[in-house]
């Protein structure tokens, strides 16, 4: 007599159940993970990572492309990229630079003004040859590079600009309540973007551009204004950047922020979000932004030359990548 089904087979649910619960809990929160193993390491290879002045050093080094990395993520859920954030930042910090000298006399709140419209006004440029014209980011932005460090060259003669004052210092080398200004304005910006990106009806435009950019316009989606909005908002943070490592560093320097772009796009592509846009969050950015200044960190503390630096984050830029492509096959 046959016996009844229950009894002479196995259900796979229970395993394939699990299997999909640990899929999707390393994909909301592998970046996590993986930046507590990373920092599990650190502190058993060097006694002096977990030191506090070590972790507010790495937290001030993070910051600048922190601010950075979230502007990028805007643009980069809209299937766009920035190449020109490391050039934007260096003319917004000159023109700040220019207007904060100590023997300049204006306000602090000039050069702050004037180097966040510089920035703006660049990413505004981005925005509009992007959104209005259809020419491809990749193509605008690499342009971009190359012309905002030629205006940076052309403003300042191809000198540095220093002697700045100490209100303006204060934005990149003060603290409050032990905790440095460019982190305070780093979690700022984060906060904020935090929000717009999950409470606003302009957060979920962001994500249905990406995601489809057919389907947002026939839905009645704005998204020239969507694309041209996120350029703009790149342009603004790499201003405030621009404040922040000129504040830092003493002074404008027209070479400074070369190479910057990559470790912003690693950052992003690191925490999750997709290059083909639409799925991504900020927070995933956020553990980007540390993994990267937190093995950089590392690697100084155990005298690994900066040569090799290059060569391990280029490796884990590739790796991210080739994970985002296969999360996309099996989607």
């Amino acid at each position: 007599m046959p016996q009844p089904t229950s009894l002479i087979s196995s259900d796979p649910a229970p395993k394939d159940n699990a299997h999909r619960s640990l899929a999707t809990f390393m994909s909301d929160y592998g970046i996590v993970v993986a930046f507590i193993v990373l920092c599990a390491v650190l502190s058993v290879v060097s006694p002096y990572f977990l030191g506090v002045n070590n972790l507010l050093n790495v937290l001030r080094q993070v910051s600048i492309n922190g601010v950075l990395a979230i502007g990028m993520t805007f643009v980069i859920l809209t299937r766009g990229i920035d190449l020109s954030v490391g050039s934007v930042m260096a003319f917004a910090a000159m023109v700040a630079a220019s207007f904060a000298g100590t023997s300049a006399g204006y306000p602090l709140i000039l050069p702050i003004l004037l180097g966040l419209g510089a920035g703006l006004a660049l990413g505004c440029v981005n925005g509009v040859m992007v959104a209005r014209f259809a020419i491809p980011p990749f193509v605008m932005t690499l342009g971009m590079l190359s012309m905002a460090r030629g205006l940076t060259y052309i403003y300042s003669d191809g000198m540095p600009i220093s002697s700045l004052s100490s209100s303006f210092l204060w934005l990149g080398q003060g603290m409050v309540a032990g905790i440095p200004v460019p982190v305070l304005l780093f979690a700022m910006v984060f906060a904020l973007a935090w929000f717009t990106l999950r409470y606003t009806a302009f957060g979920r435009y962001v994500y249905a551009v990406g995601g489809n950019p057919a389907a947002s316009r026939l839905s009645g989606i704005d998204v020239r204004r969507i694309t041209f909005a996120v350029y703009a908002i790149s342009g603004i943070l790499c201003g405030l950047a621009g404040l922040m490592i000129a504040a830092r560093t003493s002074a404008a320097l027209p070479q400074a922020g070369v190479a910057y772009e990559l470790d912003a796009i690693a950052a992003v592509v690191i925490g999750g979000t997709s290059l083909a846009g639409g799925k991504g969050r900020i927070v995933g950015t956020l553990f980007g932004v540390l993994i990267i200044g937190v093995i950089n960190n590392g690697l100084d503390l155990l005298g690994v030359s900066s040569f090799y630096q290059q060569l391990v984050k280029g490796a884990i830029i590739v790796v991210a990548v080739m994970l985002d492509r296969s999360r996309l096959s099996n989607a």
